[in-house]
This record gives structure tokens, C-alpha cells and sequence, in this order.
């Protein structure tokens, strides 16, 4: 279409939706809760051809094991999000305390923690011996959560106009799960703008949101980054929520790269909206040194290697710089097996546009860069926290490219040297991850968890990769608060966040150091077997499709098949 025609045709939805916005205020929360239902129903029924079209784009085999990753973090993650929120929903329709039945305990800082994984006797038994908690910023009480729980949903009457969502285009249950908390956190009506390659799911996600659509209360547009921009910028819609780059973003706020710097310097956005975003980042893996077995060793490195080769790279949580001990005896042995595990992991292509860019520009700027597996794979050994000029501290590298620094140290002085590092040397504040031994964890005390607190990330994961906090219906998801529109790094606000806690701090999720069998054999509270979102995972594909036909109707009956396959993973 040309210009005109797409102006006009891009007023006329904002147009459509202003109408909704009114539909929208005098939707009741029973009323909502059941188009909940719909929803929930209408991802079930296309779950199948979701996985399946996600699939295609990202150029999977039909029988890889990979395709687990599209059934966990596609329809899965959808699925476990909506009852959480109908739940919250439903306690603030009946006047009762939202936070019934989660612990609220103390944090270091003057922090409250609130605890949300498990929630539920089925998340003890499918996520066993992993917990999350969502800490509160310094200072804020236990009567000041509640007074702020609920959001929008407080007073659903109240709407806030059109809100553009710009979708991401990795992790296909991020463009819906952001427009249900447009909807329900900012009560606001929405228009999806799919990312180009998401287009393939346009009729899916129309499925999928058509009891919305019917009522003029969302709208799902394609077009590239001039359909975007045009939306941003229109009169008619009152907010703007991104996930993506931080280039994007910047476009979108400051205007293009000539005038960005200018506009500044003045202070003078060009987009006179509020915007909230997730754009990613550099994020660390902190492994502190201690006494580890050679299944220790494998395990974990397996681990690393995941949180970095998931989705191909392409997550803006990626792991992308490991932290080590110089001084840890262990340090070579466990660098060999994260070469091996690196190596062995499962072929894919770079399917996200411009892979082969930032991975031929990464090689360029490291001239020790080892090739594992394949020529897109590469593992830069030897980074050195102190440069300032290290691109791999300072760029998101989008694509299967692996870090590796030292400092000195062990026990608590390392762990100190790293978080330090952490956040004065990495670009972004998405997510950070800590692997520790249960033993070095015990004698670390309560320098672990003063630590955690002097990490400044969105999401801190101990011997669990952060995407698990992404995956946690109650948990938060967004980077640390405090980003200035003219540095945003990882973004401002949050999503997911099914509770509709009022500015949450951080959410920090802990898994077990050992899968099981192993865990149950050296005292860990935890049955569970390798995760199914391991890139090694032979069964991931078969236990993701039984998760997610599991969450759309929870049954006793369901859970001896998934434990059998996740068992064999």
C-alpha cells in the first residue's frame, strides 16, 4: 500500500479501537475472566499449528527434539499465564486479599519477597525444587503492596486509551502475552504490530485474541518498520509497549541515527507518549568456584550452554559472558566441557535475520575466537573485564556467540568481584545468572543473597537460567528500574507480572544445582530430571506438547505420561 493508504487504513484501526475503548470500560471483570476463558480455550485449539508454523520460521526439522522449545515457550507460556490472571481477577471481583496463600517474607535491603513459584501443588510436583520470589523495592511495605495490587483491574471502569504493541520477533508467546497485560495491567485496548518474522502466525493470533477482536478491543496489524513508526506517532494512541533492540527503540524515541545524539542532548523526544520496553542486553553467568564432581561439571556446562544456545541465541536473555574464578582448580575441567557441551549441542540454522552479520563481526574483533560445532558457534575465551573498549561487554550479540572472562578470587571475595563487574562492565540489566554449589552456597551464607540484592537485573537466577523466571506466570519480567529515556539499556517497566503488583523491583528464581536422580542423593529437595528447555533434552518436544496440554486443563491423570517423558529426556 502506499503512504496514504496505509495512513488511512491505520487511522481508521486506531479509530475502531477508541469505539472499544468504551466496550472495554463497561466490561465487567466477570465479563473479562470469561473472555479469559475464550482465550485460554482458543490457544489449546491452535497450539497444534502454532508449534507448527513457529517450526517453519525457525527452519526446525519435524522430528527435532528442538521443537520442545516452541511448545514451552509458545502456547505453554501462554497457557500457564492466563490462569494465574484469571485468579487475580477473580479475588478482586470478590473483594478478597490477591496475596492470599503467597508467603511474603524479608529481603536484604529493607526488601520485601514475595513468594510465587511454587504456588500450587502441580508446580511442586512439574517444576520440583525450583521456587521464584518477586522482591519490592527498598522500604515498601507489606499494606503498601496490597493497597497497589491490581493495577488497572482496581478500577476497570477507568481505561487508558489505545496502546500500540510492537511484537517481538524471537519468542512467539511474547506478542500475546504483551497485549493481555495492556489490556489487564494498563487497562488500555490494543494494536499488535507483528515483527515481519511473525507474520506467518497473523491468523493464529487473530484466532487466538477473536473474542478482542470481536469487540473492537484489539486490533493485529503486519507492515514493516514505517507501519510501526506511523502508529508510534498517532495522535490516537496514547502509550507505546516494545520488545527489541535498543537501536529500535532509540529510533522510534529520538528519531533517526543522525538527529538521535542532537535530540539528546536538548532533551527533546520525539515521541511525546509513554513507552515502556524490554530490549535485552549483555547478561553474565557468575559461576562461583567450588569442590564440583565430573557430573557436576557436565551438568552445568550443559546448563551454560543452553541459556546460550536456546532459540539459536536468538533470546534477549541469552547468556552471553561467562564469569570464572582464575584461581578455581576446576576452572579447565569445567571450560572443557562447556567447549563439548557447546559442540554437541543439536545443529540449527541462524534462521533470525542478520545472524551471520554479528557473528562474522564478532569474529573480527577476536582473533582467538574457536569455532564449536559449527562456523556460527564460537566461544571468545580470554575476555578481560578491565578493557573498556570489549565489544562482547558492550553489544548484544543477538546470535550463538559465547564470552568467557576471569577475575580472581574465591568464596565470597569472588562472588563481590563478579556482581561489581556485573554491573559496571555489561550493557543491560535483563537478567543475571548465578551457579553455585549447594556446599559453596552454605558456606557463603548470607553474602549469596546480599549479593543477589546488589545485582541490578530485572531477573537474577541461581542455578536456574533466567528464562524460568520469564516462563513464571506470578513473576515479573522487564529490566531494573531506573533506565533514563536517553541510556534505556535493557528498558523500562514490566510484563507477565500476573499478581499486578505495583513497581515491582526484581524477581529471583532458584533451581536445583543437580538433576534428579543425582539432587535426591546428595539431600536436594527436587525430583526433577533434566529440564525440557535443555537444548540436550531428547524428549523436549513430546514432554512441551503434554506441558502444554496439561495447562490448558490440569488433570491428575495427565501427570504420569509427562513425568515418563521427562524422565527419558
Amino acid at each position: 500500500m502506499n503512504d496514504a493508504t496505509a495512513t488511512t487504513e491505520l487511522g481508521t484501526i486506531v479509530d475502531r479501537l477508541t469505539v472499544g475503548e468504551a466496550t472495554w470500560a463497561s466490561t465487567t471483570l466477570p465479563e473479562r475472566i470469561r473472555l479469559l476463558g475464550e482465550l485460554q480455550a482458543a490457544v489449546n485449539d491452535n497450539a497444534e499449528q502454532w508449534v507448527e508454523i513457529a517450526r517453519g520460521i525457525k527452519q526446525l526439522p519435524a522430528d527435532s527434539p528442538l521443537v520442545g522449545e516452541e511448545w514451552i515457550s509458545g502456547p505453554w507460556a501462554v497457557l500457564g499465564y492466563v490462569p494465574a490472571l484469571v485468579e487475580t481477577l477473580s479475588r478482586l471481583e470478590a473483594g478478597t486479599d490477591v496475596l492470599a496463600g503467597y508467603d511474603v517474607a524479608t529481603a536484604p535491603g529493607d526488601r520485601l519477597a514475595i513468594k510465587v513459584l511454587p504456588h500450587h501443588v502441580f508446580d511442586r510436583l512439574l517444576l520440583s525444587g525450583f521456587r521464584a520470589e518477586v522482591w519490592m523495592p527498598p522500604g515498601v511495605t507489606a499494606d503498601q503492596v496490597r493497597a497497589g495490587v491490581g493495577l488497572g483491574q482496581r478500577t476497570p471502569t477507568e481505561t487508558r486509551g489505545v496502546a500500540l504493541v510492537l511484537g517481538a520477533g524471537n519468542i512467539f508467546s511474547i506478542p500475546p502475552l504483551d497485549v493481555l497485560y495492556q489490556l489487564f495491567a494498563e487497562n488500555r485496548v490494543v494494536v499488535l504490530k507483528l515483527n515481519p518474522v511473525t507474520d506467518p502466525l497473523l491468523e493464529v493470533f487473530e484466532r487466538i485474541f477473536a473474542p478482542f477482536i470481536d469487540l473492537g478491543l484489539v486490533q493485529i496489524v503486519t507492515g514493516g518498520t514505517e507501519v510501526g513508526s506511523a502508529l508510534a506517532h498517532h495522535p490516537g494512541v496514547a502509550a507505546v509497549h516494545m520488545t527489541g533492540s535498543e537501536a529500535t527503540h532509540d529510533a522510534i524515541v529520538w528519531g533517526p541515527p543522525a538527529e538521535r545524539q542532537a535530540a539528546k542532548a536538548a532533551g527533546a523526544p520525539r515521541l511525546d507518549k509513554p513507552m515502556s520496553s524490554e530490549l535485552g542486553g549483555v547478561a553474565p553467568v557468575i559461576v562461583v568456584p567450588g569442590r564440583w564432581s565430573a557430573a557436576d561439571l557436565r551438568f552445568q556446562a550443559q546448563h551454560v550452554a543452553t541459556q546460550r544456545l536456546h532459540n539459536s541465541g536468538f533470546n534477549c536473555i541469552a547468556a552471553q559472558v561467562v564469569i570464572l574464578s582464575s584461581d578455581w582448580p576446576q576452572k579447565d575441567a569445567f571450560l572443557t566441557e562447556l567447549r563439548a557441551a557447546m559442540a554437541a549441542a543439536p545443529e540449527r540454522p541462524g534462521w533470525y535475520p542478520g545472524c551471520d552479520t554479528r557473528v562474522a563481526s564478532a569474529r573480527g574483533l577476536h582473533a582467538d575466537a574457536e569455532p564449536l560445532g559449527t562456523t556460527s558457534r564460537i566461544l571468545l575465551p580470554g575476555l578481560d573485564l578491565s578493557d573498556p573498549g570489549e565489544s562482547a561487554f558492550t553489544t548484544e550479540y543477538f546470535a550463538p556467540v559465547l564470552g568467557v572472562a576471569e577475575l580472581p578470587g574465591t568464596g565470597a571475595e569472588f562472588l563481590d568481584a563478579a556482581v561489581t563487574a556485573a554491573n559496571t562492565r555489561l550493557h543491560g540489566t535483563l537478567g543475571a545468572n548465578i551457579i553455585v554449589h549447594p556446599t559453596t552456597s552454605r558456606a557463603l551464607g548470607d553474602a549469596l543473597r546480599q549479593n543477589i540484592a546488589r545485582l541490578r537485573y530485572g531477573t537474577v537466577g541461581v542455578n536456574a537460567w533466567t528464562g524460568v523466571g520469564y516462563l513464571t506466570a506470578n513473576a515479573t519480567w522487564g529490566a531494573f528500574p531506573g533506565h533514563p529515556l536517553d541510556d534505556i539499556q535493557s528498558g523500562t517497566g514490566v510484563v507477565h507480572n500476573a499478581l499486578l503488583l505495583s513497581d515491582p523491583e526484581r524477581t529471583v528464581v532458584h533451581g536445583p544445582f543437580r538433576p534428579s536422580p543425582r539432587s535426591l542423593m546428595h539431600g536436594e529437595r527436587s525430583i526433577s530430571p533434566t529440564p525440557p528447555w535443555f537444548v540436550n533434552n531428547r524428549t523436549a518436544a513430546t514432554t512441551g506438547r503434554r506441558l502444554t496440554r496439561f495447562a490448558a486443563a490440569p488433570r491428575w491423570r495427565a501427570l504420569p505420561a509427562i513425568f515418563a517423558s521427562a524422565v527419558r529426556g
